[in-house]
This record gives C-alpha cells, sequence and structure tokens, in this order.
C-alpha cells in the first residue's frame, strides 16, 4: 500500500508540475507556413517562453509568437521596436536610417537577381513616421512569402505570447534560440 500510494503521490506532482510549466512557464507551438523558412519550417516543434518578457524586454531579431487574432498565432522576427523608424531600401534593411545586417537570411537570400524584400517604409504601411510605444514591426524570414506587419501593420506588445526557445521536433533540426 505504501509503495501504491508513494507511486501515486509522485505522479500527481508531476501532473502538477506539467500544469504549472504548460499553464505559466512555456507553451508548445507548431509552425505553419513558409513564412519563417529558413529558420523554421512547416510542422516545427517549439518551444515559447511565456515568461521571459517579464524579466527582460523584447529585443530586436527576437523570434516570437503572438496573437494575430482569436484562432490564429503566429510566429515572426522582431524587426522595429517602439520608437524606431524602419525602411527597407536597396534590399537593405534600414532602422532608425541605419543599414542593419540580417545574418539569418543568408542562408535564404537567392542569387537570382531579383529583389528579396521590396522596398518600403513604415509610413507607407502604417502612416506611422515610428513605432508608436507598445507595438512592434515584425516580419517573416522568408521575406518573399511571408504574411506579416508589411500586411497587418504593427502588432500590439499585449498580443505577444513569447519568445522562441527551443525548436524540438524534428529531431533532425533540435535547435536552441534564433
Amino acid at each position: 500500500m505504501k509503495k501504491v500510494w508513494a507511486i501515486l503521490r509522485t505522479a500527481l506532482l508531476a501532473l502538477l508540475v506539467a500544469f504549472v510549466f504548460k499553464t505559466y512557464l512555456f507553451a508548445s507551438y507548431i509552425v505553419d507556413g513558409k513564412s519563417m523558412e529558413p529558420t523554421l519550417y512547416d510542422g516545427n516543434l517549439l518551444m515559447v517562453n511565456k515568461i521571459v518578457y517579464d524579466w527582460q524586454s523584447i529585443d530586436r531579431a527576437d523570434v516570437i509568437v503572438f496573437h494575430a487574432n482569436e484562432e490564429e498565432d503566429y510566429v515572426k522576427r522582431v524587426i522595429g521596436l517602439p520608437g524606431d523608424h524602419v525602411a527597407m531600401e536597396d534590399d537593405m534593411l534600414q532602422i532608425n536610417r541605419e543599414a542593419v545586417a540580417e545574418p539569418y537570411l543568408n542562408v535564404l537570400r537567392p542569387n537570382d537577381g531579383a529583389v528579396f524584400t521590396k522596398e518600403f517604409t513604415l509610413e507607407s504601411i502604417t502612416g506611422e513616421s515610428a513605432i508608436p510605444e507598445g507595438h512592434l514591426f515584425v516580419m517573416g524570414d522568408n521575406r518573399r512569402d511571408s504574411l506579416d506587419s508589411r500586411s497587418f501593420g504593427l502588432v500590439s506588445i499585449e498580443q505577444v505570447v513569447g519568445k522562441v526557445d527551443v525548436r524540438y521536433w524534428p529531431f533532425s533540426q533540435v535547435a536552441l534560440q534564433f
């Protein structure tokens, strides 16, 4: 009887810990679509850290998950932060009128002579000259095939679920941080 009680107690404790982790600390997410290739692929399973932004600020280039609407969550890369002026000129990202390297795009950029990311300014998309407080500008890494802030505008920081910390499936693509 003592052995059964010990096993039951251990199982209940494990379930409680799993519930706390899943509810408050981490979320599992399945990538749906090609907008983040080659960083993330359709069907990848991700672990999203839901509490990291309680202790630190969202940084440019973080890969985040956010509520796009009531039914869908999107995974995108943070490009612009509050106060930033964002533009794309000659296929080069400009933040506050300075060129910003995007090394995570190097493996995706085709050598086909075509523009990888079409030119835009924040003002042409949102009517704002700078990203307002409490908002982010996000883009997918697959710039030719991504539904992102160029299409739907700015993302409220309140919509952010968390930061993608781990890709855990498939095992051949396990990776920490992006």
